[in-house]
């Protein structure tokens, strides 16, 4: 994608926010970037780029014993992959943990949050108890409005003093205003007995921090951001617009699971999508823009809002994603496209691509890109410039070339070697040729595709008989006549 930032006056999303609009991605390092966060990382890079913003990247990585740096390295490799540039450097969570640690003894001091001597025992005991009555199992902990000089000397945690009546409403950019009665909102744990925070009050914190305007993500965060609200609300800081994006699902309408194929991003890299149609189709998964399916990276920026994402979730099709890509694929420029197949090839194929190959890449692409909807049918379209002689054959192909068709051939050879070497010309010559024969130009075609290529399926002969050129051409023929 280039690095365009096209801007207009109005949104559909409303009236732009007076700040400079920042964004943030920011995923748990325990594993592969999932489709699904790959959608909600560009979501958020085309809506900051878009308005000449921040795009930022944080690694929440205080699950220290499922974190690891396997998993930061595949997340930091798939975000390059699909071109999406963060701003600065990528941030830690964890490296931040002091300043976590400030807010919440900050908040104490604001008399917004208490010390909660409770144990595990007692708080289970409290719960199993709420629920033989009927109660709600919420924790409610008697040390909220204990006098702190009567606390004991003992490990405590440090909780958010919520309310207990009214509402927390969040106006949401995609989901409208949603309303959480005040009662379902327990006092949470903001840092623990050991002195380290929790995932609620880091996130609250580093968003602050970071200046981030609007936080895009996934709708399972949705009750997370009534408890962060409640944060911002305590600290007295501007929050920031909320966007909760519906979850993908499956084709068959359940969640995404392993069952209905690849999850990771290297999955779609390995299988051979350029990224250029992994980042269009995951824009209209859940978002659109009219009737358009295949779209320009600056038409992206310019369109992309949050008030045209659709609350209901989006469906992964994967006819749908080979037609993107065909698509992408022709539209890509010869060299560039080109430039992939090596890429792939080096990175995931049995031999990696000369300099010379790349070039004749080049030259073939014009007739490679005709129907092909990844870079691995790309390169297998293009075996026949890629191969050295002899050309080796497929069954199919052998059967092709019997006695009959051999002897054609070597009849054929010497009209060939006559023709002016340009495609109509070799065409008529060919056509000329079967006319004479009593044969259909079809089974002549057939013949020479096998002889040329080894297969039964290429691109037209008369572009290939072009492309390897005379004297190579006549070669192979030649291996295939004898």
């Amino acid at each position: 994608m280039p690095a365009e930032t096209p801007q207009s006056a109005e949104r559909a999303d409303g009236p732009r926010d007076a700040r400079p609009v920042v964004t943030r991605f920011a995923p748990s390092p325990t594993g592969f970037l999932h489709i699904g966060g790959a959608r909600t990382a560009l979501f958020n890079w085309l809506y900051a780029r878009g308005r000449g913003g921040r795009f930022l990247l944080r690694i929440e990585d205080t699950d220290r014993a499922r974190s690891t740096p396997e998993a930061t390295a595949a997340i930091l490799e798939g975000l390059r992959w699909l071109e999406l540039g963060w701003d600065g450097e990528a941030e830690s969570q964890f490296a931040r943990a002091t300043r976590h640690a400030e807010v919440a003894h900050e908040l104490l001091a604001l008399g917004a949050a208490y010390r909660c001597h409770a144990t595990q025992p007692e708080i289970e005991a409290f719960r199993e108890a709420a629920r033989a009555e009927g109660r709600s199992t919420l924790f409610s902990s008697p040390w909220r409005d204990a006098d702190p000089a009567q606390a004991p000397d003992t490990p405590s945690v440090i909780r958010l003093r919520a309310s207990r009546e009214g509402e927390t409403v969040i106006a949401d950019a995609v989901q409208g205003e949603v309303r959480f009665a005040n009662e379902q909102l327990d006092d949470m744990v903001l840092l623990r007995s050991d002195g380290t925070p929790t995932y609620m009050l880091a996130v609250v914190v580093d968003d602050h921090d970071s200046g981030v305007t609007h936080v895009i993500r996934g709708d399972d965060h949705l009750n997370n951001a009534a408890r962060q609200a409640l944060i911002y609300r305590a600290m007295g800081w501007e929050e920031p617009v909320f966007a909760h994006v519906p979850l993908i699902h499956g084709p068959d309408g359940k969640k995404l699971s392993k069952r209905h194929g690849a999850l990771g991003v290297d999955e779609y890299r390995r299988m051979g999508y350029p990224p250029a149609a992994i980042r269009n189709y995951l824009a209209r998964l859940g978002w659109s823009h009219g009737d358009e399916e295949v779209f320009t990276t600056a038409q992206a920026l310019e369109w992309f809002d949050l008030g045209a994402i659709k609350r209901a979730p989006a469906r992964l099709d994967f006819k749908k994603l080979d037609h993107v890509s065909g698509r992408h694929i022709a539209m890509t420029e010869d060299a560039a496209l080109a430039a992939q197949c090596v890429a792939w090839a080096r990175d995931f194929g049995t031999v990696p691509l000369s300099t010379a190959q790349e070039l004749d890449l080049v030259r073939a692409m014009p007739v490679l890109k005709d129907r092909a909807k990844t870079l691995p049918e790309v390169l297998e379209k293009a075996s026949f410039i890629l191969e050295t002689r002899p050309i080796p054959q497929s069954p199919e192909a052998a059967e092709a070339l019997d006695a009959v068709s051999r002897g054609i051939l070597a009849r054929l050879t010497p009209h060939l070697r006559d023709a002016t070497w340009k495609r109509d010309d070799l065409e008529a010559c060919v056509q000329a040729f079967a006319q004479s024969e009593g044969v259909k130009l079809g089974g002549i075609a057939k013949s020479l595709r096998a002889a040329l290529t080894g297969r039964t399926v290429s691109p037209s002969v008369f572009d290939i008989l072009v492309l390897i050129g005379r004297e190579e051409a006549l070669a192979r023929i030649g291996d295939a006549a004898a």
